[in-house]
């Protein structure tokens, strides 16, 4: 039986970021992940650059029953701190759209750093090592492992939620908080591709390959200006990914495949100005030629732009500005980046991640009922409620 101040269960990046903090502030810390391999996700994350914050980092970028939890930890330690952390390494980076900073090289940059800082530290780093069993004990926890026991005075779960079960996600963190009497908010996938029913799947399937950019949007969340990608099983790209984490079942999404522009009002001046031209020729200066096609054929305006009535104009213009589609769902956790959902905002301290309810017991990360928009701002929220929860355990 090997005893420690704090044990870290998760050696993703809010669990090794917590482990970092813990063992520098000189607590005896271990850190177990039934892993091979720390830092999985980060090293493929951004297409294998990693995708390490946002500088438009901020609480409405999150969803939660409650967004301004998130304030704390994010103003504690902000974007600056961890770029300022990787620039400290000599890790080139480069910004892309809306904020986001990539590593110019791999990813695995980001994974060595933190592993380095783990190991100067002095934490331990223990992988291929299952927890089988987490039990109160003398003001503590006792953790069974599938090689031998631990106890610890603090405990802090970091093993994410069930997004990409193939790399060996699981509900951990969910069952060790009801376990502990704590409320989880029921999670779900986010940042998921939508899955659409046959009868649209018989016109959209024909045009995977094809992006370009949108804005869409479904009732339950903002509506995003970023490129929509078609696929064999049915929409994906940057602004269905968006919306996902918003969408309920049911809900219908919308898209303006022209946004910014008053579909109707264009149709008619161009009608106006060269009405001889065919629809679909017309379309494709704004669309995809692939795309300007198949929606003449649908909307029943194929031929020249002067063979349209108003009416037949507006329908097309409809189908333009405002697509509603009734997805039958999303991919699922197969495919999701993240989970929506978590351990309940106000079970938890807002500057410790510990439980109220449950001395020494602290959840950080994707853990939390903090879910973060595509484009950084998770690894942000990794960052920030490990560091923090690092500072107090």
């Amino acid at each position: 039986m090997q005893t420690y101040d704090v044990v870290v269960i998760g050696a993703g990046a809010a669990g090794l970021m917590c482990a970092i903090e813990a063992a520098r502030r000189g607590r005896r810390t271990l850190i177990l992940d039934h892993a091979k391999a720390p830092g999985e996700k980060i090293r493929i994350s951004g297409g294998g650059r990693c995708n390490f914050t946002n500088l438009h980092t901020r609480k409405d970028a999150f969803l939660s029953e409650n967004p301004s939890f998130a304030i704390s930890a994010l103003k504690r330690y902000p974007p600056s701190a961890f770029i300022e952390r990787v620039e400290g390494r000599g890790i080139a980076w480069h910004e892309r759209t809306l904020g986001q900073l990539f590593c110019d090289g791999s990813a695995q940059q980001i994974v060595d750093m933190l592993v380095e800082d783990l190991d100067v530290a002095g934490a331990e780093l223990r992988l291929a090592t299952e927890v089988r069993g987490v039990a109160a004990a003398d003001g503590g926890f006792r953790l069974s492992l599938s090689a031998g026991e631990a106890r610890c005075a603090a405990l802090v779960i970091a093993t994410g939620g069930k997004s990409v079960p193939k790399m060996g996600a699981t509900g951990f963190a969910y069952q060790l908080a009801e376990q502990f009497g704590l409320r989880v908010v029921p999670p779900r996938p986010g940042l998921v591709p939508f899955a659409l029913d046959p009868s649209q799947l018989a016109w959209t399937a024909p045009l995977s390959g094809v992006a370009l950019p949108v804005r869409a949007g479904a009732a339950s969340g903002p509506a995003f200006e970023e490129a929509l990608l078609f696929t064999h099983r049915g929409l994906s790209g940057p602004a269905m990914l968006q919306i996902s984490s918003y969408w309920r079942e049911g809900e219908a999404v919308e898209i303006d495949l022209l946004p910014g522009e008053d579909a109707f009002a264009w149709l008619k001046a161009e009608r106006a100005r060269r009405g001889r031209q065919a629809v679909a020729a017309v379309l494709a200066e704004r669309l995809p030629k692939r795309l300007a096609q198949v929606l003449t054929e649908r909307e029943s305006a194929a031929g020249n732009l002067a063979d349209l009535s108003d009416k037949r104009l507006a329908a097309l213009a409809e189908a333009l500005n405002r697509w509603r589609i009734k997805a039958v769902g999303t991919e699922g956790y197969r495919t999701a980046e993240v989970t929506v959902g978590g351990v309940a905002v106000d079970e938890l301290d807002p500057r410790s991640f510990a439980a109220r309810k449950v001395h020494g017991l602290h959840f950080i990360g994707e853990a939390v009922d903090v879910t973060g928009w595509l484009g950084g701002y998770n690894f942000q929220w990794a960052w920030s409620s490990g560091w923090c929860a690092g500072q107090a355990v």
